[in-house]
């Protein structure tokens, strides 16, 4: 087995879905009400961006050492992404017909998406200074 699959460096990303599932559970009558004041910026919004890039950076990292070779780049990069807007596809559909008191909501998940592709943007800027030597487009 290789060591990109054990269990333990897959530990923070599963730890961190599990966080992400608990949050997405928890009506939103129990959160703080935000001032009107930064009600534009849209609080909400920026928590999922970074529930989600948090997580796409954490999925990414044990593959970090085949991350260098060319040919298994498209796949992990692929797998990632995917991943990580299945998981908020997967949240905001339970949202909206399993929890009680949340409701799914189509920006959120678009949150989601755009949080997954920062996450791995930033991995990818990581990798970059991390290992200098490699070649670092998909093919």
């Amino acid at each position: 087995m290789r060591k990109c699959v054990h269990l333990k460096n897959w530990l923070p990303a599963i730890a961190w879905a599990l966080f992400v599932l608990i949050l997405t559970t928890v009506p939103g009558k129990y959160f703080p009400k935000v001032t009107r004041f930064i009600d534009w910026l849209s609080p909400d919004k920026v928590v999922h961006l970074l529930m989600f890039g948090i997580l796409a950076f954490l999925t990414a990292f044990p593959f970090q050492k085949p991350f260098t070779e060319q040919k298994r780049r498209s796949s992990i990069s692929f797998f990632v992404i995917l991943s990580g807007a299945a998981y908020g596809g997967l949240t905001e559909l339970l949202q909206a017909y399993v929890f009680i008191g949340r409701s799914g909501n189509l920006y959120d998940f678009l949150a989601d998406v755009v949080g997954t592709l920062i996450g791995f943007g930033v991995f990818w800027l990581w990798h970059k200074k991390k290992y200098p030597g490699a070649k670092l487009s998909i093919e």
